[in-house]
């Protein structure tokens, strides 16, 4: 189940120009838990796997090494049903292609398309609306607020 939280924003997501005269609301993913490396491991391990958590570690830790090194060489890397990943440039522009060198290069990002299995996501997944993180902190500190003041603490 995936919890997610609703906010109000002037403007969509991502995108830099704001509309102050108009606000929406929008839905922002809530993470549960964070799954370690090692727990991964574990968990791919525990699903009927003929290989240790070890091994697993081992073969995922040189997968993520090489898939590092062939995006570095300029390649694109199919990886199965988890999809294909490739590399982008962060740039500046340069008044003419003459003018545009590698210093104009500012950042080399990973790129990821979703694989077949990947691009079913939000027909299989179930929602539950829960509250954000800043609805929950102000929560608590009312709590504490009020804990305060009647000499709970």
């Amino acid at each position: 189940m995936i919890n997610y939280s609703i906010y109000i924003a002037s403007t969509k997501p991502g995108t830099k120009k704001a509309n102050i005269t108009e606000t929406k609301a929008y839905g922002a993913a809530q993470v549960h838990e964070s799954v370690s490396f090692d727990d991964f491991c574990d968990h791919i391990s525990d699903h009927n796997s003929p290989f240790s958590s070890g091994t697993i570690k081992g073969i995922l830790t040189d997968a993520v090494r090489c898939l590092r090194e062939e995006l570095l060489k300029g390649n694109s890397v199919e990886f199965g049903d988890l999809g294909r990943f490739r590399i982008e440039l962060s740039t500046t522009g340069a008044v003419t292609t003459d003018d545009f060198t590698v210093q104009n290069i500012k950042a080399v990002n990973p790129r990821w398309t979703p694989g077949r299995r990947f691009r079913s996501l939000r027909q299989d997944a179930t929602f539950q609306l829960v509250p954000s993180r800043k609805a929950k902190a102000d929560a608590i500190e009312v709590v504490k607020n009020s804990e305060t003041i009647h000499g709970l603490e």
